[in-house]
């Protein structure tokens, strides 16, 4: 039977409903000048809401696009560019995913091939012993840092180990310092904006090829 004229209207908001919320919900932002929509506008995820990033901030080059893949590099790698703060996702067809990054400051940094050993949604943080030497105020954080916006993993990690299977140390993870990205200022692991390693944790598989230059 056709539903009444009248009642089209309920039909039709009833049928959107339902589909918004089988996807990732959008929070606008309209009093902050943060982007509303868009790829860096705040979305909640696992419980928890992934602050949109003022865009406007950043140079545009470090804002996730698809461009020419570097020339020789392997379809199916990630290539970090440490020079230039370029994380590359290489796809098959000749071009690759391209995001900005922030790499290890002065004296943390490096150089290699790594795998992805496992992957983490919402991971908790706990800080390596020569951190906690280093930074004695991190010790209330020794048992882990819960999961959360404010946590310096971020929303996701890519944690990696060297090809005879032992961990690196270093991870490829979100970061609620948006501000740094396309800086060196980590220990050696690669910072991304959350939305960012969202986005790359669902396209890349446990034991795919990292190489870090």
């Amino acid at each position: 039977m056709r539903p009444h004229p009248a009642r089209l209207p309920l039909v039709l908001l009833g049928l959107v409903l339902v589909l918004a919320a089988c996807a990732p919900r959008q929070v606008a932002a309209p009093d902050t000048g943060l982007p509303a929509s868009g790829p860096y506008a705040a979305i909640e995820d696992g419980g928890h809401t992934v602050p949109a990033v003022p865009v406007a901030q950043i140079p545009d080059r470090y804002e996730r696009q698809v461009v020419e893949a570097p020339e020789g590099a392997a379809p199916g790698t990630i290539l970090i560019e440490t020079g230039s703060r370029f994380l590359y996702l290489i796809g098959d067809d000749g071009t690759a995913r391209r995001y900005g990054i922030a790499c290890g400051r002065p004296g943390f940094g490096w150089t290699g091939t790594a795998i992805v050993a496992r992957k983490a949604r919402w991971p908790v943080w706990t800080p390596p012993a020569p951190m906690l030497r280093r930074q004695p105020e991190l010790a209330r954080w020794a048992g882990g840092f819960p999961p959360g916006p404010d946590n310096p993993l971020g929303a996701r990690a890519l944690y990696l180990s060297w090809p005879s299977g032992r961990d690196t140390g270093y991870r490829i993870h979100g970061t609620p310092e948006w501000n740094s990205i396309g800086s060196a200022a980590s220990s050696g692991c690669i910072r991304m904006l959350n939305q960012d390693v969202i986005d790359l944790y669902d396209r890349v598989d446990v034991g795919t090829r990292v190489v870090v230059r």
